[in-house]
């Protein structure tokens, strides 16, 4: 469809979207507009960044990685996210606009619908995977966004006459598709809740998988779950050594009589520990808002936030205590938004190989 040298427009272009995604992961979460101010700013000294500042990973190069106004460092999550965005959104522009017979990474053939959705969810993954690792929240717009996506995805292949794509079990692909990504996250929420009386699953994660199914269809949420299972596993541990050796050291200023130093992370861990014991979420209210998920009302909600509030008994645009820089979660804290949203984008990249093991696979069980 297109020449092989413009997966190079791909990239910048994602790159540039990788620019707008790190004003979403500041301001989304803390209630800040993404129009006002217009242009980005420094967190430090406020002053709003120049076009020349905005060039995205060029200026964080030539500007040394430190703002021009207070040189104050600019954290390397800025020029990540761009490079990151970038890269996905020139994979898939090679994948899906580009026909070639010398594929490094195997493609479905050209397929204009599924290379901008795969671009614009690929997108939002990459914001809920930064929100949920900053502040330990995927905002319900970034949820609303993914499953709107998909829809969108499903809208245009059914005006193109593309029955086999827009169409599962009689329904509409992409709805099917969040059925069951409701259906497996609520599950696991509601048996952990039912099996081990705690909160097995954040709500964000619920609302995320129902994007992720829109967009990836039964099969490929299927797919994404279970690799989301095993980056989470992976990061798990990782994060148990870390959280054991921060143990060690708040045991160790309790046996000694004394206190953490003050703001360092091990103190504001005891904090926490010393807090009231949060009450973990009711079986009836886990109900209600499988009921919502379904219905969409999260979603309509954003448009009407009374009626959020009425039926979820909180506000969407609540930020309080978002970004607050007293806040600490407890050491024992693992978000598992961004392994579903890595998931997710390994599922995109490389769905033919994942497809093909996974029908190998029920294959061999049909066989005698």
């Amino acid at each position: 469809m297109f020449p092989v040298w413009t997966w190079i427009v791909g990239f910048w272009l994602g790159a540039a979207i990788g620019s707008f995604l790190n004003v979403v992961i500041y301001r989304m979460p803390r209630g800040l507009s993404l129009s006002e101010p217009k242009n980005s700013f420094c967190p430090k000294c406020k002053k709003q960044l120049t076009p020349i500042e905005l060039i995205p990973l060029l200026s964080w190069v030539f500007q040394g990685g430190k703002c021009k106004g207070c040189q104050s460092p600019i954290p390397f999550r800025y020029p990540l996210v761009e490079l990151i965005t970038g890269t996905l959104w020139a994979v898939i522009w090679y994948q899906h606009l580009i026909v070639s017979t010398n594929d490094l990474v195997a493609i479905q053939g050209a397929d204009p619908i599924k290379a901008v959705g795969y671009m614009l969810f690929a997108a939002a993954l990459v914001a809920a995977i930064f929100t949920d690792l900053a502040l330990f929240v995927i905002p319900d717009q970034i949820n609303a966004f993914m499953f709107l996506v998909g829809v969108g995805m499903n809208v245009a292949y059914i005006v193109n006459g593309n029955e086999s794509a827009a169409w599962l079990w009689g329904i509409p692909s992409s709805l099917a598709g969040a059925l069951v990504g409701i259906a497996v996250l609520w599950g696991i929420a509601f048996f952990g809740r039912l099996a081990f009386g705690k909160d097995a699953m954040g709500h964000g994660d619920i609302k995320m998988a129902r994007g992720i199914g829109a967009v990836l269809l039964p099969m490929g949420a299927g797919i994404s779950f279970g690799l989301a299972v095993i980056l989470g596993a992976l990061g798990g541990g990782v994060f148990y050594f870390y959280a054991k050796g921060r143990e060690q050291k708040i045991e160790a200023a309790k046996a000694a009589g004394g206190k953490c130093e003050p703001g360092s992370a091990e103190a504001k861990s005891q904090e926490v520990e010393d807090e009231e014991p949060y009450e973990p979420e009711s079986l009836g209210s886990l109900l209600k808002c499988l009921v919502g998920y379904v219905l969409l009302f999260d979603i309509i909600g954003l448009f009407f936030p009374k009626f959020y509030e009425n039926y979820f008994g909180e506000n969407p645009f609540d930020f309080e205590g978002i970004g607050d820089d007293e806040w600490e979660p407890g050491i024992t804290t693992i978000p598992f938004g961004p392994s579903l949203a890595a998931g997710a984008l390994a599922t995109m990249i490389f769905w033919a190989p994942l497809s093909g093991m996974v029908n190998q696979y029920f294959d061999a069980l049909k066989s005698p």
